[in-house]
């Protein structure tokens, strides 16, 4: 009889251990899951600041560049022919035409405006056309209205971006392919005679590559609704700033 109930007893013990260290594994998992699901919540807040982070780093370097090649320019506009010479004639004759930084950081804003494939479609077709402009430039063959159409380009752009335009992917191209052989012209016309053509190329290549980034950096901002009505503030202010150089060039 003792014999029973102490076996009674030890598997009622062991019972109780059994659902206490049930209860513990159901608690520990419990936990480790409301771990995990702080940890990915953490882990996606990161993601969503990492791009935005990474284009101010890249807009602050972007800008510093852009300076110091302005400061430096006067001393290095007559430095004579060679890659160089070249290279820094083509960098900087985009950023020092306010027409040219007009409508390429436009490039880059109705880009970011329109959104995948478009982002990265314009910013890519603009130069290939331009670097076609210029050989049109340097080799002397006509092209009629030339400063009206880089006055044009801002003027179009940017109403584009104010009225928020969704135009689609081919016809955007081909807009601002249109404009890119104008602007693309104009650098070619004005190659230094003792520069090299390739570095020049070069320069302004990169220069205009830098501008668009620039106007999709802000562009990305169309995320948020203060940052969409920015956006197309923006654009219109490119296009006034187009009227302006469409006055002077007509």
């Amino acid at each position: 009889m003792r014999s029973s109930i102490s076996g009674f007893r030890c598997s009622s013990e062991d019972s109780r251990r059994k659902i206490l260290l049930a209860d513990t594994y159901k608690e520990f998992h419990k936990q480790l899951i409301l771990c995990n699901v702080t940890r990915n919540k953490h882990l996606i807040q990161l993601d969503k600041r990492e791009p935005l982070m990474r284009s101010k780093t890249f807009i602050c370097m972007t800008l510093l560049v852009v300076f110091s090649f302005i400061i430096s320019e006067p001393a290095l506009a007559h430095s004579g022919g060679g890659y160089g010479g070249g290279f820094i004639s083509g960098f900087v004759h985009p950023i020092l035409g306010w027409d040219h930084v007009a409508a390429m950081v436009a490039v880059g804003l109705w880009g970011a405006f329109l959104g995948a494939p478009s982002i990265w479609v314009l910013p890519v077709v603009f130069p290939i056309v331009m670097a076609f402009g210029a050989i049109l430039g340097i080799l002397g063959v006509p092209v009629p209205a030339v400063e009206t159409g880089i006055a044009l380009s801002a003027v179009v752009l940017g109403l584009m971006i104010a009225f928020a335009v969704k135009a689609p992917i081919w016809m955007s191209a081909v807009l601002v392919g249109l404009f890119a052989i104008f602007h693309g012209y104009a650098h070619g016309t004005e190659l230094p005679a003792s520069a090299n053509i390739f570095a020049y190329a070069v320069g302004f290549v990169i220069a205009t590559g830098m501008l668009h980034m620039i106007g999709i950096a802000f562009g990305l901002l169309v995320k948020w609704p203060a940052g969409r009505v920015a956006v197309r503030s923006a654009g219109g202010a490119i296009s006034l700033a187009g009227v302006a150089f469409l006055v002077g060039a007509v």
